[in-house]
């Protein structure tokens, strides 16, 4: 049911990367969804640089249902900035995320705006099953969660990705935030507003294969720690403090064995050691400083998080 811009009610955001063949699948599962809540809305999909036909399958299906949206990229930007591209041009009172995998079930929109019609701004759509994750990816989700959440002032909420709902209010909180290095299970969490959840289990992936290998799953979470933690630079402060402390007690014992006992230790083996074990820490240190100085400089230069070559 689509509407004009200043009517539409639900804007749902999806973006799309190498989903050529998936495309129909998802336009099947998620319009009669949409068209059920009996409310004016739009499906803004982000193509994301795809290197396949995914861009001419969104704009076919655009030809079926008019209510789509269809924002191109100039070139792939990565999953946090379509997002944000979607959720910039998003006119909806509620709006929501979800992915194109068909993992995140749309049949749940409709228990997300029911709790929303209740007064929460956000709804969470939590995974209670993630037996379709391979072991290794639920056991680094599990530590990650709970290290990020250990080392930062921001609880991250586990097992919760991008879908859920967010009111109007929310969105434009979510926009005065200025980074462009942005890490949106984050931001979602940080603006807070009042929250409610609704748990579902998740499905496999209808069809492809995911984009996210365990490099991008690395920087992802790299990009959250350093985001809403400064803990990691703290912790060098300490470790260097202990070990000059350790270093002090240590010349203390070799002293008095040398002038009260008249032992000579034995030097090269371990210098050797004291210096390897010193300049790798030294080494680590100025890596996580260079993660942070890292981001701080890509900040400065200012850039856009996307550009968009055509609006359809």
């Amino acid at each position: 049911m689509p509407s004009a811009a200043n009517e539409v009610f639900l804007s749902v955001v999806c973006p799309f990367y190498n989903e050529q063949g998936m495309v129909e699948l998802f336009m099947q599962n998620i319009i009669p969804v949409l068209e059920q809540q009996e409310k004016s809305y739009e499906l803004i999909c982000i193509d994301d640089g795809s290197g396949d036909a995914t861009l001419s399958e969104l704009l076919e299906a655009q030809q079926q249902y008019p209510a789509i949206r269809v924002l191109s990229l100039s070139r792939n930007f990565g999953k946090e900035a379509a997002l944000t591209a979607g959720l910039d041009h998003a006119q909806g009172q509620v709006i929501v995320p979800i992915d194109a995998d068909l993992q995140d079930p749309p049949e749940l929109i409709t228990q997300l705006i029911a709790l929303w019609k209740e007064g929460y701004d956000v709804v969470l759509a939590k995974r209670t099953d993630r037996s379709t994750d391979s072991i290794l990816k639920r056991l680094t989700a599990r530590w990650f969660y709970k290290l990020h959440n250990k080392i930062s002032n921001l609880n991250l909420p586990e097992n919760v990705g991008d879908f859920r709902l967010i009111s109007r209010k929310v969105l434009m909180a979510i926009q005065q935030l200025p980074e462009n290095q942005r890490f949106m299970k984050g931001i979602f969490a940080w603006v807070g507003f009042k929250t409610a959840s609704v748990e579902y289990k998740r499905a496999r992936r209808a069809a492809n294969k995911s984009s996210f290998n365990f490099v991008h799953l690395w920087n992802l979470a790299l990009e959250s720690i350093t985001s809403f933690s400064s803990v990691p630079l703290r912790v060098w402060l300490y470790m260097g403090a202990t070990i000059s402390f350790l270093s002090f007690i240590y010349a203390s014992v070799i002293i008095v064995r040398t002038l009260i006992l008249g032992i000579q230790l034995p030097g090269y083996a371990s210098l050797m050691v004291t210096i390897l074990f010193l300049g790798g820490i030294q080494l680590m240190g100025i890596g996580v400083l260079g993660e942070y100085i890292g981001r701080i400089y890509l900040e400065t230069k200012r850039r856009p998080s996307y550009l968009i070559d055509k609006e359809y």
